[in-house]
């Protein structure tokens, strides 16, 4: 079974502003159900952190405590930062979303994709999800190869008439998007490190750098595959069927590199120093927040334009063939890296509202009309590819509760 372990409440720790209290509350009910090993949750609210919590075990196994400088992987809650990060690159010309990728990227134009835009390939768009070339963990600090591979993939559809989740490949796409565009030719990771991580202060990182102490990381505990299939049924039917497919677009997406399972090799260090713009962002849950308070508050810090900004809370560009998910065969809703409010995933106050979930439950978000940046990450693993019930108990606790907005789903 995935580890479940008792915490108690000396365990839990932080702070929250007056009038948040509804948040810490149900951060607590989520140790005292037994549903967290370690976790973390922080809000910023116009500028100023208002929820500041942390609990339980960095390893439940060895019972090591959750510190306030603990950080850890947050799966595809990267993609969210990452595409920060490209926001910036957009604020200050070295791209327009409107353009086509290979306008900054010539050996991208191969095999059918010369007409694809920035915005389709940020909005899943591309028909990029999986590659035919085998790919290999050690291949990803071989920047040529890597470039090389991703340029000759063909699309799985005709760019800009579907859109289907781009779990891993996407972040490699952008990095390769930045390092052409860039005068500096740094990677997205590096790019990140320089122009949002430092200019923020934050502790988050794409690609760790031996620098962070390694006994600060948090250890993911996951579940044997066996236990994985009694919890399919949290998943869209057709998406968890395709994961038992090897051939199936859906299974082919979340098997990059081929080397690395997703289960159980996000704990190597060799994982963690390779940038995976999409999937291994290691960080604190207050980074994570503070980032998106930057964001919902104008970005002033990081010279986001009125432009970018009003891009970034327009509704999703949808495509042509409707908004039907290929990968993961649910209606969904996807904006220049970021995930958008659809019915059946609701966040924020409003439409406006931008940020992506993670692999096992961490979810980080902008809700420009309430001020709010949020971040939630913890270390024991859930099932649910979006609102995950201990994410989404926090969220309702801060905008049903506190904020009095309609109700999170």
């Amino acid at each position: 079974m995935v580890l479940k372990v008792t915490v108690a409440p000396e365990l839990i720790k932080g702070s929250v502003d007056e009038g948040y209290g509804k948040v810490a509350d149900a951060f607590r009910a989520n140790f005292t159900a037994g549903r967290e090993v370690g976790a973390a949750v922080a809000v910023y609210r116009d500028g100023a952190k208002v929820v500041d919590l942390w609990g339980g075990y960095r390893n439940g196994v060895t019972k090591t405590p959750w510190q306030h400088d603990t950080v850890v992987n947050m799966y595809s809650t990267t993609k969210g930062i990452a595409s920060l990060a490209v926001a910036v690159a957009a604020s200050r010309g070295l791209i327009s979303y409107d353009a086509k990728v290979a306008e900054y990227w010539a050996e991208f134009a191969q095999a059918g994709k010369a007409e694809v835009t920035v915005r389709q390939l940020l909005s899943h768009q591309a028909g990029l999800p999986a590659l035919d070339a085998p790919l290999r963990l050690a291949d990803l600090t071989d920047l040529k190869k890597l470039s090389a591979v991703l340029a000759a993939q063909a699309p799985a559809w005709l760019p800009g008439t579907r859109h289907g989740y781009h779990a891993l490949t996407l972040g490699w796409y952008e990095s390769e998007l930045i390092r052409h565009a860039d005068p500096a030719a740094r990677t997205l990771g590096r790019f990140f490190a320089d122009e949002v991580a430092a200019p923020l202060d934050l502790d988050l990182y794409i690609g760790l750098p031996a620098s962070v102490d390694r006994d600060r990381v948090a250890h993911l505990h996951g579940w044997p595959r066996a236990e994985a299939l009694l919890h399919l049924n949290t998943m869209p039917t057709r998406f968890a069927m395709s994961l038992l497919n090897p051939f199936s677009l859906g299974s082919k997406s979340v098997n990059i590199p081929n080397d690395v399972d997703v289960m159980k090799d996000f704990n190597s260090d060799e994982v963690r120093r390779v940038e995976m713009p999409a999937a291994n962002g290691i960080g604190a849950a207050s980074s994570v927040a503070k980032a998106y308070g930057c964001a919902a508050t104008g970005g002033s810090e990081l010279g986001l334009t009125p432009g970018t900004l009003e891009a970034l809370t327009q509704s999703a560009v949808e495509p042509s063939g409707g908004v039907r998910d290929r990968v993961l065969h649910v209606d969904s809703a996807f904006s220049l890296g970021y995930c958008k409010p659809v019915p059946h995933f609701r966040f924020g106050s409003t439409d406006k509202a931008f940020g992506t979930p993670g692999y096992g439950g961490s979810f980080g978000f902008a809700d420009p009309d309430t001020g709010v940046g949020f971040g939630y990450v913890m270390n024991r693993l859930g099932f649910h590819l979006w609102s995950d019930p201990r994410e989404l108990a926090l969220r309702q606790a801060l905008f049903r509760d506190v904020l009095g907005v309609r109700p999170q789903v």
